[in-house]
């Protein structure tokens, strides 16, 4: 074939690609979730997908793919075709704690192209409304009394709860037994059931259940209040210093991905992030929304970075290995 003609077959190549991504969205999209459905990954991504869809003008459906901290389901979207129908929904445990935690087949950096940064969720220690702690000082010495380790729910090894949970366990001194689920939905279950004794939980989780009653909460994980539950003291404030965590969520597409779809999808989240209405589910559910100037496939990708950079050591020196 002579140079001529190759290059006549990458200019085809290059207009028929163009004119894809200007098309695009022709059919369905699909966000896939690495937990189950009902959590709190679950919850944001309906509501910015409801949202997205009349922006694209397709549907935007929710595929729940779950296993192993989230990596099954990040797997799943790095293999899928770079055109933009496919989308990874994740956050600090699935796209920056997995690569420490677990044998990738795929690179967390260099397989996946931002999209947009999406709100933040400090953490929150609730139990089970049988432990007879009313502080968080009386939870850390009850479960320093214990007999064996407390019970710790999680959403499998690595995952942001169960990284809080690590971090619960550094800065207090005590020592917990995990018990990995599916997601934190399942998990949240069997706390309010009291077949374990606590999670270090994503707030918007577990604040409706913290409302009812049905379980107890003892401090969040940022080192100011929720507007939406002020009763609930910071962690310093309740006499635990250094324990702060923010667990950030994101969306990310397949490497490959054309720059003009990004863009499209970029727009589609940052108009549903930007509707009165999705701000105020959100933040009811303790969600903190993600500056304006930091909407961009670029504050994401630099998000992740520095993420990777801050936990890694900390999760590898906690020896949090699954092969």
């Amino acid at each position: 074939m002579t140079k001529a003609v190759w290059a006549a077959l990458i200019g085809i190549l290059a207009v028929t690609g163009a004119a894809r991504a200007q098309d695009f969205p022709t059919r369905p999209i699909t966000i896939i979730v690495p937990f189950s459905a009902g959590g709190p990954s679950d919850a944001m991504a309906r509501v910015l997908a409801e949202r997205m869809r009349v922006t694209l003008g397709q549907p935007v459906v929710i595929e729940n793919v779950t296993g192993a901290g989230g990596s099954i389901g990040v797997g799943r979207a790095v293999q899928s075709p770079p055109d933009g129908y496919t989308i990874s929904f994740g956050h600090l445990g699935t796209h920056v704690a997995n690569g420490a935690v677990y044998k990738l087949s795929y690179d967390l950096v260099a397989d996946l192209e931002p999209v947009v940064l999406l709100p933040s969720n400090p953490m929150i220690v609730v139990s089970k409304n049988a432990v007879p702690a009313a502080s968080l000082k009386e939870l850390i010495e009850w479960l320093k009394s214990r007999p064996s380790p407390p019970t710790a729910g999680t959403a499998g090894a690595g995952s942001g709860s169960h990284i809080a949970g690590v971090y619960f366990e550094n800065v207090s001194g005590i020592k917990l037994q995990y018990v990995p689920y599916r997601g934190t939905a399942p998990a949240l279950n069997d706390l309010i059931a009291g077949q374990i004794d606590l999670i270090v939980d994503q707030t918007s989780n577990s604040i409706n259940q913290v409302r009812a009653g049905t379980i107890r909460a003892y401090a969040i994980t940022d080192d100011k209040r929720l507007p939406s539950a002020p009763e609930i003291p910071t962690a310093e404030e309740a006499g635990l210093k250094g324990f702060n965590m923010t667990l950030w969520s994101g969306m990310w597409v397949p490497k490959g991905t054309p720059k003009e779809i990004v863009t499209k999808l970029n727009a589609a989240a940052v108009e549903a992030l930007n509707d009165p209405a999705v701000r105020k589910q959100l933040e009811s559910q303790g969600l903190e929304m993600t500056p304006k100037d930091q909407l961009t496939p670029e504050a994401l990708g630099a998000r992740q970075k520095a993420e990777i950079a801050k936990w890694w050591p900390m999760i590898k020196a906690a020896n949090i290995k699954v092969d």
